[in-house]
């Protein structure tokens, strides 16, 4: 005996093939959610309501062991084997007495309506899921993402996430609601005004990176209120910053600890060795405005954006440098402080010029994401016999999961200040 599995959409019978309603109006046993079968209101097959799976698919095995002759058909939405019931079916059922017959999925037709290509975009369902793997993806800065929602994990909670989360990176917050269906809308909307709105419970959300620096100029991330910031610890989300290397970043807890470790005072010189962003630069500049901070950075496109993040949060104080250490730093005055935050794989030689040009009673502090460069730091201050401290840094964001919370990590840091004896 043969159970068709059948996908169908908003528009109902309409939108199936003459092949698969011909299969459907010859079933004699028909199983599917109240939406699904009220498509079909004159059938005169016995209905199952799909209100729980258990003793539906208890009522199809035994059909199918019994040997009877009955047709069986299977109303789901879209695909069944896309996020459905079809994995279910297989995992309880013979899989050789099972024929899927796919419609259109939601998501398919969510890039389609948006006209955006969607061969490569992950996939989440939040459906009746934490919102743990979509956290990942956000925070690995995914460039096309797909969400599935419930009633729980609605397109506003999807917001309130991003909020949280506080991305140096930005998404445009599709919302794809009753897709393929009369009462059809599709929206490309603000956080604010998915805060503030309700949705029809058949929807998917589409986000989309924004891809370069052009995207997310004063007009998409609005200047800051300059006398709303805080002195220290400055949002992660205030800083323009490059879709494809969203974790570049120091993150806000991990940059106010390392300025306490820093130890500054007025009127230092401090060196910014690998400054991303310029997050750290313009922390300290805005906090010791008669001290000097040069921001290295190898890249020219990192400078324009340290450049432009400067000119977002009115420092003067930062010099901003285009060049790779330790060989740029031959021109810069003698520092007092030094933060290093990348080294481009030339930690050792960016160590034993820093070391032999730092102030007398200088510092230099390091945040530093592997095993292997930490190892590397470690002994290199042993075999200087420089004395040292390290702190490991474990943090976690609280993250809203329906009406509870949960902790969502950070990745761990290991921040080492060392100073001669």
């Amino acid at each position: 005996m043969t159970v068709h599995v059948v996908g169908i959409g908003l528009d109902g019978a309409a939108g199936l093939t003459a092949e698969v309603q011909h299969l459907v109006l010859q079933a004699t046993l028909l199983v599917g959610s109240d939406r699904h079968l009220d498509y079909f209101p004159h059938h005169p097959a016995r209905r199952i309501v799909l209100n729980d799976f258990t003793p539906a698919i208890r009522e199809i095995r035994r059909r199918i062991e019994t040997g009877n002759t009955c047709s069986i058909v299977v109303l789901v939405s879209g695909d069944p084997l896309f996020f459905g019931l079809g994995r279910l079916l297989l995992l309880q059922l013979p899989p050789e007495e099972l024929v899927f017959h796919p419609h259109l999925s939601s998501v398919q037709l969510a890039f389609n309506r948006i006209k955006v290509p969607w061969q490569d975009a992950r996939f989440v369902s939040a459906h009746g899921r934490s919102f743990d793997e979509l956290t990942q993806a956000l925070q690995q800065g995914a460039g096309k993402i797909a969400v599935l929602t419930d009633d729980t994990r609605t397109p506003n909670a999807i917001a309130r996430l991003l909020e949280v989360l506080d991305l140096s990176i930005y998404y445009d917050f599709w919302v794809c609601e009753n897709l393929g269906g009369n009462e059809e809308r599709v929206r490309c909307l603000s956080i604010s005004e998915v805060l503030n709105q309700t949705f029809a419970p058949l929807n998917v959300v589409v986000l989309l990176r924004r891809e370069s620096l052009s995207d997310q100029e004063e007009d998409i991330l609005p200047l800051p209120n300059l006398a709303s910031l805080p002195m220290l610890g400055l949002p992660d989300g205030s800083f323009l910053s490059f879709s494809d290397r969203p974790g570049l970043i120091t993150k806000r807890e991990v940059r106010t600890l390392v300025l306490g470790e820093l130890s500054l005072a007025d009127k230092q010189t401090i060196w910014d060795i690998g400054a991303g962003t310029g997050s750290v630069s313009i922390e300290i500049a805005r906090l010791f405005p008669t001290s000097r901070v040069y921001a290295i950075e190898k890249t020219a496109a990192g400078t324009a954006l340290i450049e432009k993040n400067c000119q977002r949060f009115q420092v003067k104080n930062i010099i901003s440098i285009h060049g790779s250490a330790p060989e740029i730093l031959y021109r810069l005055p003698a520092p007092d402080r030094i933060f290093i935050g990348g080294s481009g794989g030339n930690l050792s030689k960016i160590l034993s010029f820093c070391g032999g040009n730092l102030a007398p009673d200088g510092s230099i502090v390091l945040a530093l994401a592997t095993v292997e460069h930490l190892s590397e730091a470690v002994k290199w201050a042993n075999d200087r016999n420089w004395n040292y401290h390290l702190l490991q840094v474990q943090l976690s964001r609280s993250v809203s999961v329906g009406q509870l919370t949960r902790f969502s990590p950070l990745n761990p840091v290991t921040i080492l200040t060392a100073k001669r004896f």
